[in-house]
Parts: C-alpha cells; structure tokens; sequence
C-alpha cells in the first residue's frame, strides 16, 4: 500500500471536488462513521467505521484508507483497512474487494457511498469475491467458527485503550499529568490480556 501523494497528479478540479466532498464529510459524517481531514494531502482520505450491531465485529473500531489513482474519478479508488480484520472480502495486506471499486464503479459515486458499501460489508460480506479464502469458507461452512474468529480479532484488534478522537481533530490528545503513570500501568495490563487473546486464537 503506498504512502505516496498523488496530488500533483490528479487536476486542480479534482482535488477541489475531492477536498469539498471530504470536507462536508468530516462536518456531517454518515452514521458510524468518521472521516479524517489531512490539510496537507487532500488525497490522503482516511476515516473510521463503528462495527455493525449483530456482526462479529459490534464494538470495534475500523480504520480504514482510500487510495486514490492517477485516473481518478475515472478509474475507482483502493481502499484498504488499516485495523487488522478476519473478513472474508479484506487480504492479508487489508485491501477490501467490493463491487463498488471494481465492475460497479461509478466516476460519480463520491466517498461518501464508498465508505457506505464499506461498513455494508461488515454487515452482509460476500463469500464469492473473497480475498480470504479460510474466512470465506468458514463463513458459509461454519459460521459459529468464522463469527468466533472475527470476534476475537476484533477484541484484539479493533478495540485498543485509547482517548476518544475528536472528529476532524488532528490534534495530540496524550496525556502529560498526573495520570500519565497510572495510564502506563493499565496499557500494560491490556498488553498481557492481548497477549492471552492472540495465544489463544493461534489455537483456533
């Protein structure tokens, strides 16, 4: 997944177009979700997806990336999670396969729908597309197993001990008082019960 700026790449329109629709996106964001500002790189579009009720992945939080070409709008964008997931249409290396961004693609279907299909995903995933094989075979195998799995990588993964971000924010909201060590103290105990948790998934 490359960190590169495509900026000077796309026209002056289209990151106007882009930073309008990012930026109204960042005021008033769908339900669950959560888009990132990035002033400098208007092409770095990231946001965070609130898991689904219902779904293995409830009470988790996904951050997620787009990753946009240099033929953009004509060609869609990628988009990848940046929090580890077991889903079946999410690679190893996080990159999603949706319709939306492969034979479905619309120049003007916005980021907006994007990151809508996106958290559809989670909802209702789609086995014959998959990216990983295993999640996709235990989802219509054995669901148990698959809801199992995703739940506990979720747990893991998607819930890490940290300050609410405010939306839009860039700011650094580390704590320097005098809760700084007991802060210390508590990541530590989460580190050992993540430890436990990732001992016990190897034995899934």
């Amino acid at each position: 997944m490359s960190n590169i700026s495509n900026v000077e790449n796309l026209s002056p329109q289209i990151i106007r177009q882009v930073a309008k629709e990012v930026s109204g996106l960042c005021r008033n964001p769908p339900e669950g979700i959560k888009v990132f500002m990035n002033d400098e790189d208007v092409t770095d579009i990231q946001a965070t997806i609130d898991g689904p009720a219902d779904t293995p992945y409830a009470g988790g939080t996904f951050r997620m990336k787009l990753v946009l070409g240099n033929n953009f709008p004509s060609e869609p964008p990628k988009a990848f999670f940046l929090t580890k997931i077991f889903h079946p249409n999410v690679s190893s290396n996080g990159e999603i396969c949706v319709n939306t961004l492969k034979k479905d693609w619309k120049p003007d279907s916005g980021i907006k729908h994007i990151l809508l299909t996106v958290k559809c995903l989670l909802i209702v995933p789609n086995p014959e597309s998959a990216l990983n094989a295993e999640a996709g075979k235990l989802l219509l195998e054995q669901y148990e197993d698959y809801s199992l799995r995703a739940k506990m990588f979720t747990e893991i993964h998607a819930k890490p001990l940290r300050a609410t971000e405010d939306n839009c924010s860039t700011e650094d909201k580390s704590s320097e008082g005098p809760l700084a060590k007991k802060h210390a103290g508590d990541k530590k105990v989460v580190d050992k019960k993540k430890r436990d948790k990732k001992k016990t998934l190897k034995r899934l």
